[in-house]
């Protein structure tokens, strides 16, 4: 029996390329994905990602301020407003332009530049470790560290890149404004690059240092919206376990019992499949009916009919 379903979707960075001209390439098939959901009657939100993007806003800033010494460094909380601001404008034309085409003439779809809190006080600003931008020499590593504080760290051998704090979000400032623009029947794409970190000091909202998880992001948001599924795109189609080695086990169903003794056996690599499972299971365990979904981009359909990806449940 056909039920229509609240999705709450957070898109990986495949979904949208590494430069400007692959995210113009691919959100046309991102776009194909997401509106096969649409167009079989599901109300769809979308999350992404901002790893590359991000990284680029942030080295073209520094670079500025080297050239001009009247142009301060940007605020890394601001390079992740700016992320949102474009990759929205490339994803909602491509999934209004997409929608056109199947018949959908007045369906809106609206980008929101969402600010998302967390703790000054979250142990991840005392161990910065997420990196991004791309590799540098250690002349210009040094050169960060010394003009702007960055915390610059060396990477297997193939330079030095900047390592920021990666907070768990504790609340979505703007999701009055989301909720109601989902009810009325927008498609809505927020939370960008895991939303503009911020801590509250008083009335005032502060920009912080730091790249929130968007897979954490999506979980947040899709309790807050009482979604019925919370779809992580990656770039597997199923989740395993033993994974590249010679008993490697692909898993179409987990209980968050078994999620959680995966985990615990060190199954799942932090900062690849680690945090979309811990985020899956965050969501699926907050409220019975709630189920999370792991699987590719092209896959989702067929992950929400039960055909294919790794469904996570109580």
């Amino acid at each position: 029996m056909y039920t229509r379903k609240r999705i709450v979707i957070a898109l990986g960075g495949n979904a949208l390329g590494d430069s400007l001209p692959e995210q113009m390439t691919a959100v046309k098939s991102t776009s194909k994905a997401i509106c096969d959901l649409i167009e079989d009657g599901h109300e769809v939100v979308i999350v992404h990602g901002n790893g590359p993007q991000v990284g680029m806003i942030n080295n073209a800033m520094s670079a500025l301020s080297r050239e001009d010494e009247n142009q301060p460094n940007t605020p890394l909380s601001v390079c992740v407003a700016m992320s949102q601001g474009y990759i929205g404008y490339d994803l909602q034309n491509a999934i209004r332009e997409e929608l056109r085409k199947r018949g959908f003439l007045r369906t809106p779809v609206v980008t929101i530049i969402t600010q998302v809190r967390v703790d000054e006080k979250d142990p991840a600003f005392d161990n910065p470790s997420k990196p991004i931008g791309r590799f540098l020499s250690k002349e210009d590593a040094d050169f960060q560290a010394k003009e702007y504080g960055h915390i610059m760290k060396e990477d297997a051998g193939r330079g030095y890149r900047r390592v920021v704090a990666s907070p768990k979000p504790k609340e979505i400032v703007e999701l009055g404004a989301i909720r109601n623009l989902v009810d009325s029947g927008r498609v809505v794409i927020t939370c960008g690059g895991g939303g503009i970190p911020v801590t509250l000091k008083g009335d005032h909202l502060s920009g912080a240092s730091a790249v929130i998880d968007k897979d954490f992001a999506s979980s947040l948001l899709a309790k807050e919206l009482d979604a019925d599924v919370l779809i992580i795109l990656t770039a597997v189609e199923k989740v395993a376990i033993n994974f590249g080695k010679e008993n490697e086990q692909w898993l179409s169903d987990l209980t968050i019992e078994e999620a959680e003794r995966y985990i615990g056996e060190g199954h799942f690599a932090p900062g690849s499949m680690l945090p979309k499972v811990q985020a899956a299971i965050d969501f699926a365990g907050s409220k019975a009916g709630r189920t999370a979904m792991i699987t590719l981009l092209e896959k989702a359909k067929d992950g929400i009919m039960g055909k294919t990806g790794t469904r996570i449940h109580k």
